[in-house]
């Protein structure tokens, strides 16, 4: 029989929601078996003997009094982890008889959070996230640095800017709705409910059978306020998607785009349908885990369940393990089944132990061992998420999580003392590789994250010398789109480090575009970061050139067979 980790304890309701403070009862329960042991001791039960040496006797009565001193120390323990439930309680009692008395036939007169005046509207949110606060703060907690820290509440989206009216939408903002569309058009007409779409050849291709386009634009349709799109979209999802198949599926893929498609449409709307499809999709996900290690296998079948490692080799991609911890937190939040949260939280702490290079780690991680493979060091492909995701834990856990805080820190020191170099003739900052120890100054499009990262890093407190690095990351980024015949920027470069060459080169073999969004998304949180118009401007003059090479006649957008012709040729 299992022994649950928690029980809950009600304490009251609102608006016709039962409040629960959860407290842990493993502490209690040791306390009892410590007390069973001790009255065996006691009363002869254990090493009662008519035979038993002086020696053993003495030794008996030693242990007898130790377990008698931590029985104590756990009592006295207790007592005040009661203490303080009982406070904990009487304040939430208390702040709960306030909010109830704060409503009056949906309004009030003062708020009694800050004691002024507000809005319906604005009333009726603070109560909300009062009870939210109420529900949840409890429920979700990890183990880290030899300790339980509470992970507090995940913090929930701000839905208020969501869905801007026609008539406040800029120009650009417009263009960049009816680029959507177009893909969309593509989309529907030739590859309706399956995985992608091919837009040179007007057909589809299946990659899981998962309808990953349909559910991974699902909240772009939301923010953007496409509802005839969206409602089709949603119907879809409720009638036809089919999770109980027996296909195998890459758990990072299938983690990011369709469980994250779902929990990010319900976050968005409350709509019960999505979170019920994501945790039927997580609880099959979920045997993808390696019970011994605690690190995922790649690929897991819906159906059978069954995990394995990749078909090219026998190791799992460190940024695939360690970036899909957003998404299963979240879904542990949502349904209160904290083992999604405990297996994702487990990867995490084992990786913490792993010994690792300033804070960075190699690409690969082995399933069986729980052991690094290899010597490269990137924050390209199979390495960049590992780095964002450090941050974005702290943050979704309202900054409690603060492991992941001191991981990011680490390993942004790290890239400043390992791999951040500068080229010879323009002293353009980049991000290098290591390989085998040695430098190698190339630089994937993936790592164009970085920038944005930092800047969201700095904008909740952390230095501000992240923010300088972020703005000449930044630059470099936007000149490997820039100095390309067709302003669009290649797959990989790399930067001169001496005087032989241009300081951005790109060699044949690396020159395709496959539509890669890392570069705008960091635009976008350097100008909310910073007020900045320029990369505003920097962002515009990039979505052009994407409508004007890789927009396709019938419908949707291609990726490109090389920046460096003209004219563009679609792949």
């Amino acid at each position: 029989m299992s022994i649950p980790d928690q029980v809950t304890i009600p304490i009251g309701d609102c608006a016709g929601r039962k409040i629960w403070m959860v407290q842990s009862w493993r502490t209690p329960l040791m306390i009892v078996l410590l007390l069973a042991f001790l009255l065996l001791v006691l009363r002869g039960g254990i090493g009662s003997s008519n035979y038993v040496d002086t020696y053993y006797t003495s030794s008996i009565v030693q242990q007898q009094h130790e377990i008698q001193h931590r029985l104590n120390v756990a009592l006295n323990r207790l007592e005040e982890k009661n203490r303080d439930l009982q406070v904990l309680i009487q304040e939430e009692s208390e702040r709960l008889h306030q909010l109830k008395l704060s409503l009056k036939d949906g309004t009030v007169e003062k708020n009694v959070i800050d004691g002024t005046l507000h809005y319906d509207a604005q009333v009726e949110q603070e109560v909300d996230e009062a009870k939210y606060n109420l529900d949840y703060r409890p429920v979700i907690s990890v183990k880290a640095k030899a300790e339980t820290e509470r992970a507090g509440h995940i913090i929930e989206p701000d839905r208020s800017w969501l869905r801007p009216s026609e008539q406040t939408r800029t120009n650009r903002q417009d263009a960049v709705v009816s680029a959507f569309q177009w893909a969309w058009k593509g989309y529907k007409e030739f590859a309706w409910g399956h995985d992608e779409l091919l837009p040179v050849t007007r057909k589809s291709s299946e990659w899981f059978g998962l309808g990953l386009t349909l559910i991974d634009a699902l909240d772009t349709m939301i923010i953007m306020g496409i509802d005839a799109e969206y409602q089709e979209a949603r119907q879809w999802v409720a009638a036809e998607l089919q999770l109980d198949k027996n296909t195998d599926v890459n758990l990072f893929e299938c983690t990011i785009r369709v469980l994250g498609g779902l929990l990010s449409s319900y976050a968005l709307t409350g709509d019960v349908m999505f979170k019920e499809r994501a945790l039927d999709l997580g609880q099959r996900l979920q045997h993808a885990f390696n019970d011994e290690s605690g690190v995922p296998y790649s690929d897991v079948n819906l159906q059978t369940m069954n995990a394995h490692k990749p078909k090219w080799g026998p190791d799992s991609s460190t940024a695939e393990v360690t970036t899909i911890q957003l998404e299963f937190k979240y879904l542990a939040h949502i349904t209160k089944q904290n083992v999604f949260h405990e297996r994702v939280s487990r990867i995490m702490e084992h990786l913490r132990l792993l010994p690792k290079k300033d804070g960075l780690v190699p690409i690969f991680i082995n399933a069986n061992t729980g052991r690094f493979s290899g010597n490269t060091i990137t924050l390209g492909a199979r390495g960049d998420s590992y780095y964002e995701y450090l941050l974005k834990q702290w943050l979704l856990t309202n900054k409690n999580e603060t492991v992941y805080k001191d991981m990011y820190l680490e390993a942004v020191n790290g890239i400043k003392k390992h791999l951040l170099k500068r080229t010879e003739h323009e002293n353009l900052l980049y991000v290098a590789e290591l390989i085998n120890g040695r430098i190698s100054p190339k630089m994937d499009h993936l790592v164009c994250f970085l920038p944005g990262t930092l800047a969201l890093g700095t904008f909740h407190g952390l230095p501000q010398e992240h923010l300088d690095i972020a703005k000449e990351l930044m630059k470099t980024c936007y000149e490997m789109y820039a100095r390309q015949p067709l302003g669009l920027a290649p797959e990989i470069v790399h930067f001169n480090m001496g005087p032989q060459r241009e300081d951005i080169y790109v060699k044949p073999a690396d020159a395709h575009n496959l539509l890669r969004p890392e570069t705008v998304e960091s635009l976008f949180i350097l100008y909310r970061v910073t007020s900045d118009k320029q990369y505003q401007d920097w962002g515009w003059n990039i979505f052009q050139h994407f409508e004007k090479h890789c927009k396709v006649s019938t419908g949707g957008y291609s990726s490109l067979s090389s920046v460096l012709k003209s004219p563009a040729k679609l792949r």
